[in-house]
């Protein structure tokens, strides 16, 4: 991305807002084909803590504008978890598909990165997400640069969380338990297929649909379920959508044809415009913003780090569902979206923060 010499360049755009967050480094190494983009948003809390994304990107400027767009949402969610850390994540970009976990490709790939990482001090900490692994992040401590996530998948836990974000929105929205509630699970991964469980586990009627058809057509037939369609199960009949593959699911375009009362889900960045929010509250449809909902994965992280118990890890998850409870209740009060809401309490602790360092 360059800046033309005639005198509009400035005035027009020319990719993603690189002054938008804190820091953004970019990290290339042509003999082991790395080419990594680094994003830290926001450190007032904490060093900045966020996975790191391997995947195909259509041009470099479209794999920095992801790897803000989602530092940004890791500050509002540790901000609204009460954790210590800033927001941050990278992405490495794949020219074709990942290398395997165990190959000596993956491998030196790792290894240099780590090598990249290492020179941010400890700003950056990473973690697993899209397309890495734990072994990923085992492999990057060991060559010497800080890693979460290296020795427990934080999947699990973020669907724990999810799952009690979703029971908070039925509770605002409908009035009642989960029994008999119509849930739509778009992306039955990891964390997907947990959260599908939970519902059913508690008398939920499950439809779950997911790119993958085997997996789907497998988890439906365990829990009792139906399948959907990956395309359009947003569209579906239904009392909560659950949103756990894709980002920008729900548009200006097809926020007229949801049907359910409620969307809640662990899939970043659900909607894919902020004026979405609005349409979906003029719709008298409850959105359980998605940086509150996921939060049970960094949680569990956090709590690995300064020695929680199962215990009191699983207050802290449950807790995700008290926060949801709260921010709905005020989105209500003050005639807001439930994301406005929320925005508002993240930058109350921002701000407390700030001013704490400055006293």
């Amino acid at each position: 991305m360059g800046i033309d010499d005639d005198s509009t360049a400035m005035t027009r755009p020319t990719g993603p807002d690189l002054f938008a967050t804190e820091q953004v480094i970019t990290c290339r190494d042509d003999e082991v084909g790395l080419r990594a983009v680094i994003a830290i948003d926001d450190t007032t809390l904490g060093p900045g803590f966020g996975g790191v994304r391997w995947r195909p990107y259509p041009s470099t400027a479209a794999a920095v504008a992801e790897a803000q767009r989602l530092a940004s949402a890791m500050t509002l969610k540790h901000a609204l978890a009460e954790l210590p850390y800033g927001g941050a994540k990278s992405v490495i970009i794949a020219d074709g598909p990942v290398p395997a976990e165990g190959s000596p490709e993956r491998a030196a790939v790792m290894r240099r990165y780590a090598d990249f990482l290492a020179r941010t001090a400890g700003s950056y900490i990473p973690g697993v997400d899209m397309g890495t692994l734990v072994s990923d992040m085992q492999l990057i401590r060991e060559h010497g640069a800080p890693a979460y996530c290296a020795d427990v998948d934080p999947g699990a836990y973020t669907a724990r969380g999810v799952y009690a974000a979703m029971r908070a929105g039925v509770r605002h929205a409908l009035g009642r338990d989960m029994a008999g509630v119509r849930v739509a699970v778009q992306g039955v991964g990891h964390v997907g297929t947990s959260l599908a469980r939970y519902a059913a586990r508690d008398g939920a009627v499950v439809t779950v649909a997911d790119v993958d058809g085997d997996r789907a057509a497998s988890l439906a037939h365990e829990l009792g379920g139906t399948v959907g369609d990956p395309a359009t199960i947003a569209e579906s009949d239904c009392d909560v959508f659950a949103p756990c593959a894709v980002a920008r699911v729900v548009s200006a375009g097809n926020v007229d044809r949801i049907r359910a009362r409620v969307v809640a889900g662990a899939a970043n960045d659900t909607l894919d415009a902020p004026e979405v929010a609005d349409l979906l509250r003029e719709r008298g449809i409850t959105f359980v913003p998605d940086f509150i909902a996921n939060a049970g994965g960094v949680l569990q992280v956090h709590g690995g780090e300064v020695g929680w118990d199962d215990e009191e890890l699983g207050r802290q998850l449950e807790r995700i569902g008290d926060r949801v409870a709260e921010v709905l209740a005020e989105a209500d009060e003050q005639d807001i979206t439930p994301v406005a809401a929320a925005l508002r309490r993240a930058d109350r602790r921002l701000q407390d923060a700030r001013d704490r360092s400055r006293a």
